[in-house]
Parts: C-alpha cells; structure tokens; sequence
C-alpha cells in the first residue's frame, strides 16, 4: 500500500479535531476511586517454567469491579534488589500469552509484567485467561463496540482501569522499583500505554508503537480495517446514533489522554500503516504534554511498524529513564 494519509510534514503538525469532554477529569478520577475500594489482593505465585535464566510468576490482581486479572511478572534470575519495572499491554485480540514468549526485557537485567487483557486472548500468541464478566448490550462482534451506548459501560473503562491497577499491583512486588516503572505496548497495548500515561503521574517513561485507540473520529472514516470499522459497521446498523458513539469514545480517545501525559516519551508510527493511520498517532503524539517526547517514523511499512528495530530503539532509549 502506498502512502494514503498526510506527509510527514503535516503529519507533524496535525492536531486531532477531538472533543474533550468537560468532566473527563472528573469521570477517570471517579473511576479509579471506585476500582480502588476493591482490594488490590495482588497474588504471585511461582512458576516452573523450565527456563533457568528467569523466574516467572502467576500475577493475579484485582482491576476494575475487583474482577480477577492475570498477569506475568518475570524477573531476572537470582534478583535480590528491586529492579527497574517495564510493564507491558498487549495488542488486539491477544492475551499474555506463555512466560517463554516474553524474555526480553528481563534479558536486560529489569522486572517485566505483561497484562492480560480482559475478554481477550483467542485470536493469536498463547493465549488469554482473563474473563470480562460484564457486558451484554447490543454490539457488532470484537471489543469496539462493547458497552458504547454510554461511556459508563464502555469495553474500555475496564481495560484502562485494569491497567493502572496492573502498576500498582506490580510495584507492590518487593523486587520491583516503583521509582523506575515504564510502560510499553504496541497496536491496542500502544493505546492502553498512553491512557496510562495520562492516568499515573509518576511514571518513568512510556513508549506507545503504533498506537491503536487515538483520534477516533478521524480513524473511523478513514480506515476501513478493522478494529476502527467496527464503529463504522455498528453506525451502518444503528443509524443516527453518531453523535452518541463519538460522545462515548472521547472518554477514551488517546489524544486526551495525551495532553496529561507526565512522563518522556518514544512513540512510533509507519507511514503505510492501515490499521492505525500515521495521522491517528501523531495527533496523539503532538498533544503529548512532557516536552521530552520523540517519535520514530518507518516510511514504507504497514501496521508491523519498525518491529524487531523499534525493539532495538527502545533498548537504547530506555537506558536514560529505567
């Protein structure tokens, strides 16, 4: 696919015609204060895995509604001192997966936690085993649509809500250094990245690839690839209800999480990428708040973005932060 959205140079100067809802504050705050009443209960079990460089641990934490969410927290082995935190979100459909698919970054020496995300898990890597016990209403297959009829419900409060709870309970771990706790993810993972930027202060980095989740009214007109067409598929059934759908997803629109972001910053973005247009992600990384923040460009390639390159980008950015 050739270049289909704006050039670079727009690309760096575009802002998101996103609406910021007036009591967006207000509404995240009220919701972690809720999810907070529930005991975190962060449980860490050991696991054998036959791999004899790392010690993995079986997370389960309380997230949103005290719901049961799992994780794995893999340390290097023999670690004694608490050691820098990267936690990581997932893309699209995939879960946490088996402890062997994720050794690089305790292949440098720090803590690693990588979240499953709810409901998720069965449509490629290893696998998911986190229940999303709530829903029910009207939606077009995936997660898009799940709960859009009001922000309350919405798929998404639950998911980001999981994710700050995912750092606080992985810094409640004694070998971790809360001081140091950066978070990544790539696609879906990108996405939930920046909405914990926004939402914990006191982060030490975060590093989005290719996020998914920003700058929805410009995504779901101009990509047809899902997950974005989902919105557009439920909006060809549910006629007129566009103005209502939009409302919801600006309580979850990346780009107003962006503008609360506290913390450096390393963005990717690929300049064919279909899935997540390069306008959608610069638009959250031009609203990104801390002035240290750069972004990584690959002109020619699709949603894959800079893959095994963007890896190696991050190994040397992160050596300043954690």
């Amino acid at each position: 696919m050739p270049l289909f959205d704006l050039s670079l140079e727009e690309l760096r100067a575009y802002r998101s015609t996103s609406a910021e809802p007036e009591d967006f504050d207000a509404f995240w705050s009220k919701t972690l204060q809720e999810a907070r009443e529930h005991d975190l209960d962060a449980r860490f079990e050991p696991v054998d895995t036959g791999l004899s460089t790392v010690q993995v641990y079986d997370v389960t934490f309380a997230g949103f509604g005290g719901h049961p969410v799992k994780g794995w927290l893999t340390l290097p082995a023999g670690t004694a001192q608490p050691l820098p935190l990267v936690v990581e979100f997932v893309g699209y459909g995939g879960g946490r997966g088996l402890p062997h698919e994720h050794l690089l970054w305790a292949s440098t020496g720090r803590a690693h936690f990588i979240m499953d995300t709810r409901g998720q898990g069965s449509a490629w890597g290893g696998g998911g085993g986190t229940a999303d016990p709530v829903g029910g209403a009207p939606s077009y297959p995936g997660f898009m649509t799940r709960g859009i009829d009001d922000p309350e419900n919405y798929y998404y409060r639950r998911v980001f809500t999981d994710a700050v709870r995912a750092i606080e309970a992985t810094r409640s771990h004694p070998l971790t250094d809360a001081s140091r706790t950066v978070a990544v993810g790539g696609s879906q993972g990108g996405g939930i990245t920046i909405a914990v930027g926004g939402l914990v202060p006191d982060l030490a980095g975060v590093a989005p690839d290719v996020p998914f989740l920003c700058d929805f009214p410009r995504a779901a007109t101009l990509t047809d690839r899902h997950p974005y067409r989902e919105i557009g598929l439920f909006l060809k059934t549910h006629r007129g209800r566009t103005q209502d759908v939009l409302r919801t997803l600006s309580y979850f629109d990346g780009v107003h999480f962006a503008a609360r972001g506290t913390a450096p910053a390393l963005f990717s973005a690929a300049l064919e990428d279909q899935t997540c247009p390069p306008s959608t992600v610069f638009a959250a990384f031009n609203a990104w708040a801390h002035d240290d923040k750069a972004i990584e460009v690959y002109d020619f390639n699709d949603h894959e973005g800079g893959g095994p390159y963007q890896e190696a980008a991050k190994l040397r950015w992160l050596r300043a932060y954690a």
